[in-house]
């Protein structure tokens, strides 16, 4: 990776934490009224973002997120003011009118498909789209998100069956972000086994294990899994350990974890560029008080924006032309 790249992730990074900092903040208070999200993903999912190809139609990437994706929305190029748009339930939300609660996006032009509060959904609808994709030809590929917990649910196993039906293996790409928690119940008490790889494997799926929370480890694992999915058109499981550096949700206090219970992948990265001397030590106060401010001043903004009416009730309910 070039000191350009690698910049620019950080950037990112700090970016989409800054938006999660300021919804959190949202949720106690009058701004928001239920938050959840990816604080501690940043490192994996601005990667994801950076890699994928966006765009509209079989030719580009299919996203089938869940709701801890905002940094991999940033990465990909949506505005901040849009997610808390949302947050604070404003009808100039593109997402759904202010009809949503946060991170739930959809974006036609970019093959985002709407994220559901319904977890692990979507892992049962992804292989429509890479079906649709196998049938096209190109390199255009499904990608599809979810936590560990959901892997639990029924649709997660009916997914990965439809990807691997003989002569048409489809090219999906499996990611696990793994924070070790189902809402407030540790992993270890609900999985009898080490990686929900193990399971993975055992539909004939090439998997790998890596560690989330490091950004060149994330974007080199991420490259070569959607290489195999775009040339082999089959598909691959990537398993990230990363962190989950608030609660689950507001539902839970959404307060910061102690320091030191979890990696701060921010922090990892900042380190690492700062030893290799990419960056100076002061690089990323400035950049994070610019962006903390710069947050503000788009709620400040949205505030001002109208909220829904009983007129746009049955908006965002269809696809339209």
């Amino acid at each position: 990776m070039d000191k350009e790249l690698k910049v620019k992730i950080l950037d990112l990074m700090i970016e989409a934490r800054c938006m999660e900092e300021r919804m959190v903040k949202m949720s106690k208070s009058t701004d928001g009224f239920f938050w959840l999200g990816g604080v501690g993903e940043e490192a994996f999912n601005v990667p994801l973002g950076l890699l994928a190809k966006r765009g509209h139609g079989l030719d580009y990437d299919f996203f089938h997120f869940h709701y801890r994706n905002g940094a991999t929305m940033i990465a990909l190029g949506m505005d901040p003011a849009d997610e808390l748009r949302q947050m604070h339930n404003r009808v100039t939300d593109p997402f759904s009118g202010g009809r949503n609660f946060c991170n739930h996006y959809v974006r036609k032009a970019w093959n985002v498909v709407p994220v559901t509060s319904t977890i692990q959904t979507q892992c049962s609808v992804a292989p429509g789209t890479a079906r649709a994709q196998k049938r096209h030809g190109g390199d255009g590929i499904t990608i599809v998100t979810f936590g560990d917990a959901g892997t639990a649910e029924g649709d997660f196993h009916v997914g990965l069956n439809w990807s691997t039906l003989p002569k048409w293996e489809l090219p999906l790409l499996w990611i696990c972000t793994n924070n070790a928690y189902g809402i407030s119940t540790p992993y270890d008490e609900v999985h009898g086994q080490e990686h929900i790889a193990n399971i993975v494997a055992g539909y004939g799926i090439p998997t790998k294990v890596i560690n989330g929370n490091d950004v060149e480890e994330s974007y080199n694992a991420l490259k070569e899994a959607m290489d195999y999915c775009r040339t082999e058109r089959k598909p691959y499981y990537l398993e990230a350990m990363v962190s989950r550096l608030h609660g689950h949700s507001s539902s839970s206090g959404a307060n910061r974890v102690p320091d030191g219970l979890e990696a701060d992948p921010l922090f990892v990265w900042i380190d690492r560029l700062v030893a290799e001397e990419v960056i100076e030590k002061d690089y990323f106060d400035k950049k994070y008080a610019a962006e903390t401010q710069r947050m503000k001043d788009l709620l400040a903004e949205v505030r001002k924006e109208p909220a829904p009416t009983a007129a746009d009730v049955f908006k965002h309910i269809y696809a339209e032309a």
